[in-house]
C-alpha cells in the first residue's frame, strides 16, 4: 500500500502554525525572564541590606561610608599593603558571594578588577563620604538612630546613569544652604546618582528598615539646575523624600 506524504499546503499551513505559536510564546517567554531577574535581584538588595545591619552592629550603630581613599562601600578595591583586591567596605574584610553583588538584568561587561556590578548605595543621606562636606572634610556616615522613618528611607538600589552603572546614589535636590546630613555635591555629580529602571519598566529598592521592593515612579528632575538624566534612569522621588534619615 503507497502510503500519503504531507502535500505542500499541508506543509505550509504547519510552519504558519508553528510560527504564530512563536510570535505568542517568546514574548512570554522573556517576560518571564525578566520577572525571575527582578526577584534574584530583589533577593540580592535585601542580603545587601542584612549586611549593612550586621555592619551596623559592629560598629557601634553607624552606616559604612560610602567611599573612602581608593575604596567604596560595595566593590572591591586595590589594598597597596597586601598587593591583592580586598573587599569593599561593607564586608569588613569578608569574603561574599559574587552573585550577590551583580545585578543579573545588567548587561554591561565589568572592568578589570570590577565585582560589585549594579548596585548603588544612599550616599546623599547615608554613607556619605569624602569631599561631601562643605568644607572639603570627611562627613561621617549616618547612625541607625538617625533614620526616623526607616521604612521609606532608601538604602541600596538598581544603580545606573547615562553612562553604565554607578555605586552613590543621589537625591534629586541640592538643599541651600547645605544642612546637618544632606549632600554637597553639583547638579552634575547628582544626575548621576540615578537609579536604572530596568526591570520591566521598575527600579529595584532595599529600605532601612529591610523590606525590598520594586518601584515604576520614576523622577528625572534634577533641582535647581536641571541636569538630564540617562534614557530609563531617574529618581525614586520629585524630592528628597526617598533618601532622607529625617523627613520634615
Amino acid at each position: 500500500m503507497k502510503r500519503k506524504g504531507f502535500s505542500l499546503l499541508e506543509l505550509l499551513i504547519v510552519m504558519a502554525i508553528i510560527a504564530v505559536l512563536i510570535a505568542v510564546l517568546l514574548p512570554a517567554l522573556a517576560m518571564a525572564q525578566q520577572t525571575a531577574q527582578s526577584t534574584i535581584c530583589l533577593n540580592n538588595l535585601r542580603q545587601l541590606g542584612l549586611m549593612a545591619d550586621v555592619y551596623t552592629s559592629e560598629n557601634k550603630g553607624y552606616y559604612p561610608p560610602a567611599y573612602y581613599g581608593s575604596g567604596n562601600v560595595l566593590n572591591w578595591a586595590f589594598n597597596v599593603q597586601t598587593g591583592k583586591d580586598a573587599p569593599g567596605i561593607l564586608w569588613m574584610g569578608q569574603t561574599t558571594s559574587l552573585e550577590v553583588m551583580v545585578c543579573p538584568a545588567v548587561s554591561q561587561t565589568p572592568a578589570a578588577g570590577q565585582i560589585c556590578l549594579g548596585y548603588n548605595y544612599n550616599t546623599s543621606y547615608i554613607g556619605h563620604g569624602a569631599l561631601e562636606d562643605p568644607g572639603g572634610k570627611m562627613m561621617p556616615p549616618a547612625a541607625v538612630t538617625a533614620v526616623s522613618t526607616p521604612a521609606l528611607c532608601a538604602l541600596f538600589g538598581d544603580g545606573g546613569y547615562y553612562n553604565g552603572i554607578n555605586y552613590f546614589m543621589r537625591s534629586p535636590v541640592r538643599l541651600t544652604p547645605v544642612p546637618p546630613g544632606a549632600d554637597f555635591v553639583s547638579d552634575a555629580e547628582r544626575a548621576a546618582g540615578t537609579q536604572a529602571f530596568r526591570h520591566l519598566g521598575g527600579t529595584n529598592v532595599v529600605y532601612c528598615d529591610g523590606h525590598a521592593a520594586t518601584q515604576f515612579d520614576r523622577f528625572t528632575v534634577t533641582q535647581p539646575t536641571a541636569i538630564p538624566v540617562g534614557a530609563g534612569t531617574g529618581f525614586l522621588s520629585a524630592g528628597n523624600s526617598a533618601y532622607q534619615t529625617n523627613p520634615p
